[in-house]
């Protein structure tokens, strides 16, 4: 159950400018992880990409225990004056950030072949499977509880996602800059300097989160569900739920696109292309577009038309600008540029608003069921971000060593002209896939989520 929390101060720009923090912290370590630990484990440590993709997609059978777990001690715990969720982000920031820190060794490169699996394995499963989990779904589970109006949260997941968009403009610009060294007339990734770029990562994470902390205020009292449920009616709820199910499957294909997109972007640009430049560029160009043209429309765009309608015709744009790209295979690096800004631009709506979505799929489970479950059901959610990025790390690092990309075969044409082509096709079926989904399948459109919020109001008297 939810109530109006009493005296407290309006939702404003103090609580938008928090969240954006918060997401901020999160992808210091996520966006690392989904654009760099792949080309860190095959090009640093030696390691085949297919075991570095299967260690990824393996790690999520043991998410989808803690994410539910998680899920579930969240919605258990009583609320404290600081409210319900915003405690999680003190006690686990420090942990997620020194367990993303330990993944980049590059120290251990001349250990044993077995130590450096069984390090890669033992670090990415303490940073993404326990305490990443441990803080990204109370983050997440917070958005709720921070202002009960759709367009409240809209505007929140609006500045999440521009949070998220200025950690790609820092990893995705920086890193690459810094990163990189040209061997031999070859641009190649530096393994110390990856470490050095995870320490001070994981710095500024810790620091984002105590400002997402102290900005954000929960003003929608969210009371403990004491309602111990069992495992089986737990997973009724999830599974029969049509709009949550619907939405997760369409947050994996995005996932699976946009992770994609941003992995083997980190082979393109040096091994095709020749450029880090250009990948550093590529980041910034795409981030500014994002900021000054979805992050200002996608709200008004989402009141006016729906957020399920905007998503859905957001994704047939950026799957028909990957399918052109591949078709014209253009030689400048920079003409490549713009096929991918014009592409995340055109997805950018999507990911702009989906995580105003999943308060739209809670609300819409609370009146079906009787119940509130936050923590549950963004843990769902969170577990299938999770499966979107091992699929997509997974696939890639499959690929790659399909293909046969080695140390030794990495500037190879024909490796390299394959990695392109499926920088192109991965992302376009992906995300004509999500199309269909968000059309067919997901439920909520805008006369309903209009309807839910109204009753739940209501309700709240």
């Amino acid at each position: 159950m939810t109530n109006q929390a009493n005296n407290t101060k309006p939702f404003g720009m103090k609580d938008k400018i928090g969240y954006m923090f918060g997401d901020f912290g999160n992808d210091f370590t996520f966006l690392l992880s989904s654009g760099f630990m792949l080309k860190f484990y095959t090009d640093v440590m030696g390691i085949s990409g297919g075991i570095v993709g299967a260690l990824m997609m393996a790690a999520r059978f043991i998410d989808a225990v803690t994410d539910i777990s998680m899920g579930q001690i969240v919605d258990r715990t009583r609320p404290t004056k600081d409210g319900k969720f915003k405690p999680w982000l003190k006690r686990m920031c420090g942990p997620v950030a020194i367990s993303s820190f330990l993944i980049y060794q590059a120290g251990f490169a001349n250990m044993s072949y077995f130590f450096r699996v069984l390090w890669m394995i033992f670090t990415y499963i303490l940073w993404g499977s326990i305490f990443y989990t441990s803080i990204n779904i109370p983050y997440g589970s917070m958005a709720s509880a921070i202002s009960g109006a759709p367009k409240d949260r809209a505007e929140l997941s609006t500045w999440r996602n521009i949070g998220s968009t200025l950690a790609n403009m820092v990893i995705g610009i920086a890193t690459p800059m810094f990163a990189y060294v040209v061997v031999d007339g070859h641009t190649i990734l530096s393994g110390s300097r990856m470490t050095i770029i995870a320490a001070v990562f994981s710095i500024l994470a810790i620091i984002c989160y105590f400002l997402c902390f102290y900005l954000v205020t929960e003003r929608v009292e969210v009371t403990a569900n004491t309602q111990k449920l069992p495992i089986s009616t737990v997973l009724k709820h999830i599974f029969t739920n049509r709009a949550l199910m619907s939405i997760i499957l369409a947050a994996i294909l995005l996932l699976l696109a946009m992770l994609s997109m941003a992995g083997l972007n980190a082979y393109v640009f040096p091994n095709y292309y020749g450029s880090a430049t250009a990948q550093s560029v590529s980041t910034l160009v795409s981030s500014l577009a994002i900021l000054l043209i979805c992050a200002p429309t996608a709200p008004a765009l989402s009141a006016k038309i729906g957020k399920k309608e905007l998503s859905g015709i957001s994704c047939i744009l950026g799957s028909v600008v990957y399918f052109i790209c591949f078709f014209v295979k253009p030689q400048d690096p920079y003409v490549f540029v713009i096929f991918y800004t014009i592409a995340m631009v055109s997805i950018g709506y999507f990911n702009t608003i989906i995580w105003a979505m999943i308060t739209d799929v809670i609300d819409d489970a609370q009146i079906k069921n009787g119940i509130r479950e936050d923590g549950t059901i963004y843990s769902a959610y969170s577990f299938a971000r999770k499966v979107g990025q091992a699929l997509s790390s997974g696939m890639v690092g499959g690929i790659l060593s399909l293909i046969g990309y080695t140390d030794a075969t990495a500037f190879d044409p024909a490796i390299t002209s394959s990695i392109f082509n499926l920088s192109c096709i991965i992302p376009a079926i992906a995300l004509a896939i999500t199309a269909v989904v968000l059309f067919f399948f997901y439920p909520l459109n805008k006369h309903t989520v209009e309807g839910n919020a109204e009753k739940l109001k209501i309700n709240s008297r």
